[in-house]
């Protein structure tokens, strides 16, 4: 028998379950290194090389909380991406973080205004990634 607590939506994975994350960039060598740092952290990483790539993967994929994206990429930038993830209620909770070599003040808030949780310039280093992990509450 089912009660309304049992069908009740959770608020993230059960206790012990992996989180997932997902990986945006188009740059090979940047979604290894961003792999590499989030799996140490102990998340589930899949990747895409760019938004368009990233909206197919994520409606395929197991609920993911946590994307990593750039900005600069071809077909659908980072900025298109967060956009379109945010018009889609089963995103609602997705943490995003823009992680972009693009420095720009007014690009920055652009990305926060249109949905992004966060921005970091690149390089981000496994210290950065985990303050900025802790800032958002965001736990492996």
């Amino acid at each position: 028998m089912s009660t309304l607590e049992d069908s009740a939506p959770s608020a993230g994975p059960a206790p012990g379950a992996s989180r997932r994350a997902i990986v945006v960039d188009d740059s090979r060598a940047t979604r290894s290194l961003l792999r590499r740092l989030l799996t140490s952290m102990g998340f589930d990483v899949i990747e895409a090389g760019h938004g368009a790539e990233a909206l197919e993967v994520l409606a395929a994929a197991e609920p993911v909380h946590l994307a990593l994206v750039d900005w600069n990429m071809p077909v659908m930038d980072g900025l298109e991406f967060v956009k379109a993830l945010r018009t889609h209620r089963e995103y609602a909770d997705m943490v995003v973080m823009m992680v972009s070599a693009e420095s720009d003040q007014t690009k920055m808030a652009r990305a926060l205004m249109m949905g992004a949780d966060e921005f970091v310039i690149k390089p981000l280093t496994a210290e950065i990634l985990q303050v900025k992990l802790e800032m958002l509450e965001v736990r492996s």
